[in-house]
């Protein structure tokens, strides 16, 4: 017997066993089966990976889809693909480079002037675990494009967004920032040792804060919900810095264990399709999600002084301050959730 042959059966059978089990532990499917003819969705990093695949379901369901991607020749690419697997013309790439304001700021006026409606803005776009680079304007990359960026863009949208109400905006952090602090004295790693690690956490742990925020500011006859999404471990090259990637391993060893323990592209989208379609959630804001349920975030993550200073210190470093493009607060006394019948 070749001495090649047992060891390639034995991957394949663990492969395949992998993805069963990933399919039944995980449920792998949105369980929503709404379709959203007629509304307008915006997707940020939406060429590859999640955003990709996010895209792709959301196009099949009818919706009218807007890719916003950095590397407009790969979302070029991207859109033409998913308009002729899924038959919906209306599949549309749009350049934003979320480590530049002034890129952000381009993008959003032109969906304000171009689009008649946005129902869904799904901030999706990010970076992990890169070294220590800045962004355009100065920032930290990971906190700059993770958090600032789709600050940025969800508030210029606002507008928007309420007059296509009721929408609905995800954000997507990550179980990392269970461990994630917020250092308001040095948000841009600009004084302190860098940590890669820690400055992805931070970064992931203010997306659940600024969703927190968000939906606070939001309460009332906005019809505008907020949530949180961590879709779970996925298999994509968001991980290039950390070398736990799928390229890496999959021409391994253990490409069979790595499949085994992570999810596919098309998997780890689903929650971000559920929570933009799904009936059931109509009104259902300030929320965090892991996976297709809600759970409670780390404790960091409930703390509203902390929402609000990072939302005061975030719109001065974004420009929105001086614009007067905040939205108001409002008492703390109210509680996310669930919108009331009154509201």
């Amino acid at each position: 017997m070749n001495k090649y042959v047992l060891p390639v059966s034995i991957c394949g059978t663990i492969v395949g066993v992998s993805v069963l089990i990933k399919d039944y532990v995980t449920g792998g499917v949105c369980p929503s089966k709404a379709k959203i003819k007629g509304k307008t969705v915006v997707i940020t990093g939406a060429n590859t990976g999640l955003g990709q695949e996010t895209a792709w379901e959301l196009a099949r369901r009818g919706g009218r889809i807007i890719m916003g991607c950095r590397d407009m020749q790969k979302c070029e690419a991207a859109a033409m693909e998913i308009r002729k697997e899924t038959l919906n013309h209306h599949v549309y790439a749009h350049h934003i480079d979320l480590a530049s304001m002034k890129s952000i700021r381009e993008f959003a006026n032109r969906i304000n002037q171009e689009e008649d409606r946005v129902d869904i803005l799904i901030n999706n776009a990010g970076v992990m675990r890169c070294p220590n680079w800045k962004t355009e304007d100065g920032f930290d990359m990971q906190f700059g494009v993770n958090h600032l960026g789709h600050f940025l863009l969800t508030n210029l949208l606002l507008d928007k967004l309420k007059s296509s109400a009721p929408s609905r905006i995800i954000n997507l952090s990550s179980l990392a920032h269970t461990v994630g602090e917020i250092d308001f004295s040095d948000l841009n790693w600009e004084e302190k040792k860098f940590d890669t690690k820690q400055a992805y956490c931070q970064s992931k742990l203010a997306n659940v804060l600024f969703t927190r925020e968000l939906a606070r500011r939001l309460q009332g006859k906005l019809c505008i919900t907020a949530n949180a999404l961590h879709p779970g471990v996925v298999a994509t090259d968001l991980g290039r810095h950390t070398g736990m990637h799928q390229s890496q391993f999959s021409s391994t060893i253990l490409g069979p264990l790595f499949y085994l323990l992570v999810k596919t592209p098309k998997q780890g989208a689903q929650p971000s399709v559920y929570l933009a379609v799904a009936k059931e959630l109509e009104g259902v804001t300030g929320l965090y999600f892991d996976v297709f349920k809600e759970k409670e975030p780390a404790p960091q993550a409930l703390d509203d002084k902390v929402a609000q200073t990072l939302w005061e210190a975030s719109a001065k470093l974004v420009g929105l301050e001086q614009e007067g493009m905040v939205l108001p607060t409002k008492p703390t006394t109210e509680p996310a959730g669930t919108l009331s019948e009154q509201e």
